[in-house]
């Protein structure tokens, strides 16, 4: 059975830090692309960071760029993706999900539109306080 259990998301002020898990089973996911997109009230799901297979190729939104760091660890069984976040806006107020590709994407460069994601986690809240 496939899964994607998203961990580390909560209330921060402005200017602070959070990291968030993604641990995903079920399938060999060391040999597909990661990513975390996230989506706020009333918004549509938005492209946040992604990370290739091996980690060797990351992708991030212009809004992220330099206060945010994904990264990955391929072990046996399983995949954990890390999304740490640094210097939080209000603006990154969103629930955060993990996804990972699906099977055309095999080792190839990651996507960065959400259809080219076909395993998703249940979501993880991130609130930022001004």
């Amino acid at each position: 059975q496939v899964q994607l259990v998203e961990s580390g998301g909560g209330s921060v002020q402005a200017g602070g830090s959070l990291r968030l898990s993604c641990v995903a089973s079920g399938r060999t996911f060391s040999s597909y692309g990661m990513g975390w997109f996230r989506q706020a009230p009333g918004k549509e799901r938005e492209f946040v960071a992604v990370i290739s297979w091996n980690g060797g190729i990351t992708y991030y939104a212009d809004s992220v760029k330099g206060r945010f760091t994904i990264s990955r660890d391929n072990a046996k069984n399983t995949v954990t993706v890390y999304l740490q976040m640094n210097s939080l806006e209000p603006e990154d107020t969103a629930v955060y999900y993990c996804a990972g590709e699906g099977e055309r994407s095999y080792r190839r460069s990651p996507g960065r539109k959400a259809h080219e994601y076909d395993y998703w986690g249940q979501g993880t809240q991130v609130t930022v306080s001004s």
